[in-house]
């Protein structure tokens, strides 16, 4: 018989369990409502979709600050006789600033300096002079420029894009999806995370692993971030002396003592342990060859570009990013950081889309030419807009802009998602929108319904709620952005 250490058996949960005499009723009803929603997560069977999915895995690319829709995305040429004029307050309406600008004695125009030019068959206009390789894949791209969120600095603004809720520790949609649809292939983690270095770095947020938590679901769900330099993982090798076959015996060791364990005192968290050490077992084999790109093709290298071969370069990660999808990895969350241009914004932005420009279209055109973009749901964009007024002083070279969550653009190609259209319209100011407003919520409930879920239906029983990514507020499947 397995004799556990005395300290072991006064696990938190234990303790509670244990000690129902010195409860209330309906708190004792919570906790056991609470313990069976999350051990009901751990090893479970996907409920699966609740029709035919159109996307069978996910790329969601980060853009972390913040990127600028009217440099990028969301043309106003009329601002050019705006230069250095006051946003007026019939179009800022009193809306609250971030404390980087409520100071300001004024809100000069700062109209974008960029050249914009009409591409693809759709008529898209975009910055063609920081992206012109992303511009030949107009067509394929479904271009939104009418999300809006509530969330106006960086940690709630991330934590409510990816998690549908400023306040962190709910499940990520990438989490969501491990839970609904579970793996394609059981020897690579069913939701990944890579996270690029981008070439300049002068003003980087911070990225923790909050933003890749399973919440109340299992640690099974959580994302799974791989590393651009030495192991992609830690610990993935054996130590030095220690034979795969030596490995093998400990983790089967191992489960029996924390099956047994388990038994005793019923902690989900065991069995989440269980699953992962036999997920880094098969990893094992699994993860060397997944990260040796000395295997791919000339042809590839000339679509990504040199840049591919550099470990930890956006374009390094887009290349890792479609051999993950390749190989049956449900979700793939990307983070590229230094898109927070509060200054310099003309010295930092043409960086920034040489990072991502190249890479992205290859991204696409490579998912295409090997059948799986139709299947292959992509997403590009970031956790909110910026300010046409400048932060600080205003240059016709140069400038910054603040947050700004009323409206801002991202695109998703790919996936049951119908390319070559623009969604939505802001004013001439792009700071308030006048056609089609898209909620972050709206936007989850239609990402969840690209992959078969109806956001209404789809929730976990977690305290005594049915738990949703999109919330209690209203969410609304868009199906103009639907093929």
């Amino acid at each position: 018989m397995l004799h556990l250490p005395q300290n072991a058996l006064h696990h938190r949960r234990s303790f509670f369990a244990r000690s129902g005499h010195l409860l209330g009723t309906a708190a004792l009803a919570q906790l056991a409502t609470g313990r069976a929603a999350e051990a009901s997560t751990v090893g479970h069977q996907a409920p699966g979709p609740h029709f035919a999915p159109k996307a069978k895995r996910v790329i969601y690319l980060h853009m972390v600050g913040g990127p600028s829709q009217m440099d990028l995305f969301d043309p106003k040429p009329v601002m050019q006789k705006w230069y250095d004029k006051d946003l007026p307050e019939s179009v800022r309406m009193g809306q609250r600033l971030t404390t980087m600008t409520s100071g300001q004695s004024r809100f000069p125009i700062a109209p974008s300096k960029y050249k914009f030019d009409q591409v693809g068959e759709c008529g898209m206009w975009m910055n063609k002079e920081l992206l012109p390789n992303l511009a030949r894949k107009a067509d394929d791209i479904c271009w939104m420029r009418s999300l809006h969120t509530e969330a106006i600095n960086h940690e709630p603004a991330i934590a409510a894009m990816q998690t549908g809720n400023q306040i962190t520790g709910r499940p990520c949609l990438g989490s969501w999806a491990s839970y609904g649809l579970g793996t394609m292939n059981e020897n690579l983690p069913t939701f990944v995370v890579l996270v690029a270095v981008p070439t300049n770095r002068d003003q980087e947020q911070a990225i923790s692993s909050r933003l890749w938590s399973s919440g109340y679901l299992s640690g099974e769900h959580a994302g799974v971030s791989f590393r651009s330099k030495g192991d992609p993982i830690l610990y993935i090798n054996d130590p030095p002396g220690v034979s795969s076959s030596i490995r093998r015996r400990t983790i089967d060791d191992l489960n029996r003592l924390n099956a047994i364990a388990h038994a005793r005192i019923g902690d989900p968290a065991t069995q989440t342990r269980m699953h992962q050490y036999e997920m880094a077992f098969r990893m094992q084999a699994s993860v060397p060859e997944l990260t040796d790109i000395a295997s791919e093709s000339q042809h590839t290298f000339d679509l990504y570009g040199e840049e591919a071969k550099k470990p930890g370069t956006f374009a390094n990660t887009a290349l890792m990013t479609r051999r993950l999808a390749e190989r049956g990895v449900r979700f793939i969350q990307v983070y590229h950081n230094n898109w927070d241009h509060h200054g310099n914004l003309t010295g930092r932005m043409p960086h920034q889309c040489k990072d991502v420009d190249r890479p992205c279209y290859a991204l696409l055109e490579d998912l295409e030419q090997r059948g799986m973009l139709d299947d292959t749901l992509v997403i590009w964009g970031g956790e909110f807009g910026r300010t046409i007024y400048s932060q600080g002083g205003l240059s016709k070279q140069n400038y910054g802009r603040d947050h700004h969550p009323r409206c801002f653009t991202m695109w998703m190609a790919g996936g049951g998602v119908r390319g070559g259209q623009i969604h939505g319209a802001t004013d001439d100011f792009s700071y308030n929108i006048v056609d089609k407003p898209l909620h972050i919520r709206d936007f989850h409930a239609t990402v969840l319904h690209l992959l078969g879920f109806d956001h209404e239906r789809f929730s976990v029983k977690y305290q005594g709620l049915d738990q949703k990514l999109t919330g209690v507020l209203p969410a609304h499947v868009v199906p103009d952005l639907l093929a």
